[in-house]
């Protein structure tokens, strides 16, 4: 349902000033040589979940004049932009949740005129035989509690989106953190039941930086968890996809969930007119019963009745916690300490066409990775306590596999031998991206066997095409006949990569493609990190 390719925008105040990237539409501006834009056209700050919104825009200029262009972004990261004013050239805003910008210094008051559009809770979808093993399915009286104990004992695992940059993660984290803390009341830090989250994330088999990517992921294979924590809509559509081999279970805890309202914030006053005909509309019983069929999604408008899709159980909404330290604080415990640990293998392309700039560029962004004095969301993106990094450089050739081991990120100078080792490297010679990749994914496969609980990924950082040693045909075969099978590769577009090959690589280990093409190389470092 969303597999629509999802483009974000990242901050990294500490390096570089934000950059928008267009994900659909012609952003205009007086480029020379651009189309002008239609009349009455505004640019949406979204959420990647709004994607099939966004192919309805045709629908909505039609009913209303209005012309949408949506820009995608991850909602921790866009709301951090909004409160710090940097809106670029942004009429309108439209997450899933505006519950983090709302905390943020001179957030709530960038929320003055916003609507509710729909809803979707934030819940638990598993397998039916799982689910009637557990005692869960058809059972109104499952609560959080229940989950983590199953997931502490090994009876069940799951899939989740990073909270850092997802917000069905930072819903999910949110209200499991609050239940079992056993408070009724917005969670504060002396409520963290460390010990609990930390069993309760035993269970975390999967991990995605969006809940579009992490239900792709469980799709390509379902062997590999029993279910998801996910929007209900995205679960809804994954039973109605056909491609599940045993329908999920919904499950809606009792202890409380998080509800996603998709609130459309007007970020321009002088636009009030054309968010008032879009906001008419988009409540609409037209707009909301499509919305409904659709995408999966709850209506706010009282006129439209649910449909049998949805259970008619009370769904008890979580406090939210009513301090910023409380959740940025959570959101950091849950990387260096409540959730399983990752192995991150960097390839790193030294050929002579990396020279000068470009290697000035990958060095900057290992800054934004090993900077430890990182303000706001941007340190949620350095290296992590239990992380264990793998560098591996090549030109024609592999040059060299530097290992670092990250037992406490929070040290000092934890994270300078990593800084220091890749300010220390040099471009010259040909391209063997494909020998590399091999011998990332050895490291990778031993990595599986040594650790077989974390989260191992591959990042391909490469400016040219393959010029030497082992062929794309070769690494591919290889990967397919002995794996490993559940090691993403993120490839990333840059210079004159070959988009054909990476995308190949991408889709061949279930990874993702990220386009570096049009914004800087930190950037996407630190959007990568949001599926590691």
């Amino acid at each position: 349902m969303r597999a629509a390719s999802h483009r974000f925008l990242l901050t990294a105040a500490s390096i570089l000033a934000a950059v928008v990237i267009p994900a659909c539409g012609d952003t205009g501006g007086g480029t020379p040589g651009a189309t002008p834009e239609p009349p009455n056209t505004l640019h949406v700050l979204a959420g990647s979940e709004l994607t099939d919104i966004a192919s309805m825009a045709g629908d909505i200029r039609d009913k209303t004049g209005v012309n949408l262009v949506f820009d995608y972004v991850g909602t921790l990261d866009g709301s951090e932009q909004i409160a710090n004013g940097d809106i670029g050239n942004h009429q309108l805003a439209w997450f899933s949740s505006t519950k983090y910008l709302s905390l943020l210094p001179g957030g709530a008051a960038k929320l003055t005129t916003s609507k509710r559009i729909m809803t979707s809770p934030v819940i638990l979808g598993v397998k039916h035989h799982v689910a009637a093993a557990l005692g869960w399915s058809g059972n109104p009286n499952v609560s959080w509690k229940d989950v983590a104990q199953a997931a502490q004992s090994g009876q069940f695992k799951y899939g989740m989106t990073n909270p850092s940059s997802s917000n069905t993660g930072f819903s999910a984290l949110v209200g499991v953190a609050t239940a079992l803390s056993g408070t009724s009341n917005a969670l504060t830090s002396a409520d963290v039941n460390a010990a609990a989250l930390t069993g309760f994330f035993k269970g975390q088999a999967l991990t995605a930086g969006s809940s579009g990517f992490l239900s792709d992921t469980f799709t390509h294979n379902q062997a590999s968890a029993d279910g998801l924590i996910n929007y209900e809509s995205v679960l809804l559509g994954l039973n109605a996809g056909g491609q599940l081999a045993e329908k999920l279970d919904l499950i809606y805890p009792k202890d409380g969930i998080v509800t996603a309202d998709y609130p459309l914030v007007l970020l321009d006053p002088t636009k009030r007119d054309l968010y008032d005909k879009l906001t008419t509309y988009l409540t609409s019983t037209d707009f909301q019963t499509k919305v409904m069929t659709q995408t999966y999604r709850r209506p706010t408008t009282a006129a439209v009745a649910l449909d049998s899709r949805f259970p008619t159980q009370v769904l008890i909404e979580t406090s939210f916690p009513s301090s910023l330290d409380v959740v940025d604080s959570l959101i950091q415990q849950y990387l260096d300490a409540f959730s399983k640990p990752s192995h991150t293998i960097y390839v790193l392309d030294l050929s002579g066409s990396m020279q000068g700039d470009r290697l000035s560029q990958l060095q900057a962004a290992f800054h934004i990775l090993t900077d430890q004095s990182a303000q706001g969301t941007a340190r949620f993106a350095r290296f992590r306590s239990r992380e264990k990094v793998t560098i591996i450089t090549f030109s024609d050739t592999v040059l060299d596999q530097k290992d670092f081991d990250i037992a406490d990120a929070t040290q000092p100078n934890a994270l300078k031998p990593i800084s220091d080792y890749v300010d220390s490297l040099q471009a010259n010679g040909g391209t063997a991206i494909y020998s590399a990749m091999d011998q990332a994914f050895q490291v990778a496969a031993t990595a599986k066997q040594t650790d077989p609980g974390d989260f191992v990924s591959v990042v391909l950082m490469t400016d040219g095409m393959n010029n030497e040693g082992e062929s794309s045909d070769t690494f591919l075969n290889n990967i397919a006949t002995n794996g490993p099978h559940d090691v993403p590769a993120f490839p990333i577009l840059f210079g004159e990569g070959d988009p054909t090959e990476l995308t190949q690589i991408a889709q061949k280990t279930n990874g993702k493609l990220f386009d570096s093409t049009t914004t800087s190389l930190a950037l996407t470092f630190k959007q990568i990190r949001g599926y590691q």
